[in-house]
């Protein structure tokens, strides 16, 4: 009777429709291509700042909930266990589910190694900060969360390894909790990264086109996931309506906030923008800056801020302050005058 099921099963896997086929295939390609810039922007800025760890926290350990809870699913056992009377066609399209969501999976833990690899916990180092930002993150919280997600994968591999060797009639309840954990940590993820982008009225290191592709690609992926699971499979779609939800939140105040700064930027006025007279930007560090080095990228721009100061220093006629000696040179300092 279960040998007939199972050729049931398999037999259905066989019968490919092709607009979901084309979704699916369209949703993996689509998902690698929206991680991208969001990779491409930390990378390309040398810094996670503007990412709340805690959001990566969140973020990575749903997907690694969401990828063990579909592949435990009886449905994904049933579909992986057909692959060996099928062709590998009709394997790897019966698969795509499943594949969704090791992309997922992949691409955000990427996210969690390049935030941990740019990480700047010392203010110092970040050229572009005038003040110690007391609400930036410090080097314990990254370890925190860093310690956190390799625990709860470890956790998972080796509860899922228990279960598949002593109990697997249990892997079923299994699946389900971790889809249950899945969609609440997805559920959550957004609100301190919301905070954050809230409290810093800025998007940082968040990719704006990446939200763009995500939020409406987190909706079409659920209906792909229902269309395949069905109700019973709630546990799998369930994650990415809560997260495209979310997502779509955080991706209006992200543009907001991107909108508000391009119009202070094209509301200053040509005075609010001037230049000394001696040619050089008033945003340049002049001659109280004790550390010029922190404000530039390349040897150019520190020898552009040099140049400021010493053209500063040389026009500058007060006391202690002129190259060469003290006080004014056009003042006659002789004291023997009567």
């Amino acid at each position: 009777m279960d040998l007939l099921r199972r050729e049931d099963l398999c037999e259905s896997l066989r019968d490919i429709s092709i607009v979901n086929l084309i979704v699916s295939i369209f949703i993996v390609v689509g998902m690698l291509i929206s991680y991208l810039p969001q990779h491409v922007r930390i990378i390309k800025r040398g810094t996670s700042e503007g990412i709340s760890p805690y959001f990566v926290l969140l973020g990575t350990t749903s997907a690694t909930s969401a990828f063990a809870n579909i592949l435990l699913l009886p449905q994904s056992r049933h579909d992986i266990a057909c692959c060996k009377d099928l062709t590998t066609f009709h394997c790897a399209a019966g698969l795509l589910g499943i594949a969704q969501l090791g992309v997922q999976w992949i691409c955000f833990t990427f996210i969690f190694v390049l935030f941990l690899v740019f990480f700047r916990y010392n203010p110092a180092e970040d050229p572009e900060a005038d003040e110690p930002d007391e609400e930036q993150p410090r080097w314990q919280t990254a370890l925190l969360v860093a310690s956190l997600t390799l625990m709860h994968g470890l956790v998972v591999i080796v509860v899922t390894g228990i279960l598949t060797t002593v109990a697997p009639e249990h892997l079923g309840t299994w699946a389900n909790i971790l889809g249950v954990m899945a969609a609440f940590l997805a559920g959550v993820q957004y609100i301190p990264q919301i905070w954050t982008t809230y409290h810093l009225k800025h998007v940082g290191s968040l990719s704006i086109p990446m939200m763009c592709m995500q939020t409406p690609g987190g909706f079409l992926f659920a209906g792909s996931l229902f269309a395949r699971l069905g109700w019973a499979g709630w546990s799998s779609w369930g994650i990415f309506v809560l997260t495209a939800s979310m997502q779509g939140v955080l991706l209006y105040m992200a543009i907001y906030y991107e909108i508000q700064a391009r119009n202070r930027g094209a509301a200053k006025s040509p005075a609010q923008n001037h230049m000394y007279a001696n040619g050089f930007d008033d945003d340049t560090p002049g001659r109280f800056s004790s550390h010029p080095e922190h404000y530039a990228e390349t040897p150019e721009q520190l020898q552009g801020i040099m140049d400021r100061q010493d053209s500063d220093a040389a026009a500058e006629t007060a006391p202690l302050l002129k190259p060469g000696g003290i006080g004014d040179p056009h003042r006659n300092y002789d004291t023997n005058r009567g």
